[in-house]
């Protein structure tokens, strides 16, 4: 293949072809290529143009303060129903930042890359990463490469890291939760969990479970312009709901009850999960929120959820009570109460 010199290299990169190599986390011309053709061209914005170890980022407004959040990816797949490990990555950090109560600003990236994994994948990805980052409007700013042997990596991993700026007295935190307080969540639960285990296992559900990744900080932008004095925010994703419901009465010392008939859930995961045996509430979600609001104040955080295209399906789905033991329980569709506990261990690994 020829074609013309870029930057003093003889050719450019075969994306039909190629396949990733040592030599491209080596430190010499074939990194910088990768790195001059595959992610400064998709990322492309003037804080990463200089191709400095970092980025000088302008300070946000008089009084903020930052956030800062970073997560690492390893999905598997890498390319499911409704993304790939690209856009995840964007999301994910994002989303981690948004449920801070900041602005999500920038991202940093840092790929480890396997060995022989083929070049037009990672284009792939690397599309769909800058894609995501233009749609939420957080640009990738500063980032790193690595490869490794053949054999000993998984294709590529992928971690992200997001600065976001917080402005003065707001305090939105799993410590938060109050008695009296309302728990809402923003749609359907279960969707990128179970997205990704029937593509994994080549499950042929009669209707493809799609994933719900998305980056949530527009939603959070109008649910707090709605309600200012949101007590949480969370995205529930490994562990489900159930685990980020735990983690919240443990953080605020009180319990939470939720009601079964409430929670919503598309009948195709519902499904699947029984299928599987599978509770829906342990399962991973990548594009959903959980609010924990002051009771008076419900109708109006549900209305601002439920106007916002990734909230339309928002329910209110139980409450906050004083309880020293932290426990989380549910009110089934039969009139009884079970406990929602811990997992104890991973019921889907890999799955973000």
């Amino acid at each position: 293949m020829s074609g013309p010199i870029k930057k003093g290299y003889v050719r450019p990169l075969d994306l039909k072809h190629g396949r990733v190599d040592l030599g491209h986390g080596g430190g010499g011309r074939a990194m910088a290529q990768l790195i001059d053709e595959m992610f400064a061209a998709a990322f492309a914005n003037e804080y990463l143009a200089p191709g400095d170890d970092g980025a000088v980022l302008p300070a946000p407004g008089a009084g903020e303060r930052m956030v800062l959040a970073t997560d690492a990816h390893v999905v598997s797949p890498l390319f499911f129903p409704g993304g790939d490990i690209g856009c995840l990555s964007v999301h994910g950090t994002v989303n981690d930042v948004a449920v801070m109560g900041a602005r999500p600003l920038y991202l940093a990236a840092a790929f480890v890359l396997e060995e022989g994994f083929p070049l037009a994948d990672l284009a792939r990805i690397v599309r769909s990463m800058a894609a995501a980052a233009r749609d939420a409007g957080v640009p990738v700013v500063t980032g790193d490469t690595k490869v490794v042997e053949q054999g000993k990596g998984d294709g590529v991993f992928i971690t992200t890291t997001g600065v976001g700026a917080l402005a003065r007295g707001r305090d939105i935190s799993g410590r938060g939760a109050r008695p009296g307080d309302v728990v809402l969540v923003s749609g359907t639960l279960g969707d990128h969990g179970m997205a990704i285990l029937s593509q994994r296992e080549a499950l042929g559900f009669e209707t493809e479970i799609v994933s719900d990744t998305a980056a949530l900080h527009r939603l959070v932008d109008d649910l707090l312009l709605a309600v200012p004095d949101v007590h949480v925010l969370r995205d529930p994703t490994r562990g489900g709901l159930a685990t980020t419901l735990n983690e919240i009465a443990v953080q605020s010392g009180v319990g939470i009850t939720l009601d079964e008939a409430t929670i919503p859930i598309d009948a195709q995961v519902e499904a699947a999960c029984e299928f599987l045996g599978l509770d829906p509430l342990y399962v991973a979600n990548e594009g959903k929120l959980v609010a924990v609001v002051p009771g008076d104040r419900a109708a109006a955080a549900l209305a601002a959820l439920q106007a916002h295209p990734l909230g339309r399906r928002a329910a209110a789905i139980g409450e906050v009570s004083e309880d020293p033991n932290c426990f989380v329980q549910i009110r089934t569709a039969f009139g009884g109460r079970r406990m929602v506990d811990w997992l104890s261990g991973d019921q889907l690994p890999r799955i973000c």
